[in-house]
């Protein structure tokens, strides 16, 4: 180990070859915030698609597997359209133990329009507030035509707790219409 004049060598071991308790230690330590990156760049995604059989707004979204449609937003007459609920408060965790999530990436599986769109994703009790608290990002899609023809947007959100709804809507710029059918990808963290 180096040694450096003037320090506490035993302090600097710590930093060095002591364990740590990572996302489950103290919130915002060093050790925490490298074990948060670490877990979002080297952890499994889950994916989700629309409820078959949803329930207000506490089961909108099911994790993908066989017959999962594709969640549906609509643009407005040259305008936002209408906010659609795309996570319900019962959605998370998918992963027994997962204390917090962010959504990771959305995959568009066709666009009714060969235009660009902006989404907007809010996340809150309801899309408003996430809008008036600013918990919500936005990213924008061009599509290469109107067949499915990209791979999956990276989306970047903050980390939310389980239980935290989510909308999205979009606007097509200079259409009074379109719309976008897509799935979403999430990591979830234990702490």
């Amino acid at each position: 180990m180096l040694e450096i004049i003037g320090t506490n060598n035993a302090e600097i071991a710590k930093i060095d070859s002591a364990t740590t308790l990572g996302l489950l230690g103290v919130n915002n330590s060093l050790s925490y915030r490298v074990h948060e990156v670490e877990r979002h760049l080297h952890s499994n995604e889950r994916w989700y698609g629309d409820a078959t059989g949803a329930v207000g707004e506490t089961h909108v979204a099911e994790r993908i597997q066989a017959g999962t449609i594709p969640l549906i937003i609509d643009a407005g007459s040259s305008t936002w359209g209408s906010w659609l609920q795309i996570l319900g408060s019962t959605d998370t965790p998918a992963d027994a133990g997962s204390l917090y999530f962010d959504l990771h990436r959305i995959l568009i599986q066709s666009a009714e329009k060969n235009e660009t769109y902006f989404l907007q994703i809010s996340t809150g009790e309801t899309a408003a507030a996430g809008l008036s608290n600013l918990t919500y990002t936005e990213v924008v899609f061009q599509p290469l035509s109107n067949q499915i023809d990209s791979g999956p947007l990276v989306v970047q959100t903050k980390r939310y707790a389980v239980g935290t709804k989510v909308w999205a809507r979009c606007l097509c710029l200079g259409q009074d219409t379109g719309t976008l059918n897509f799935y979403f990808g999430l990591h979830e963290y234990e702490g």
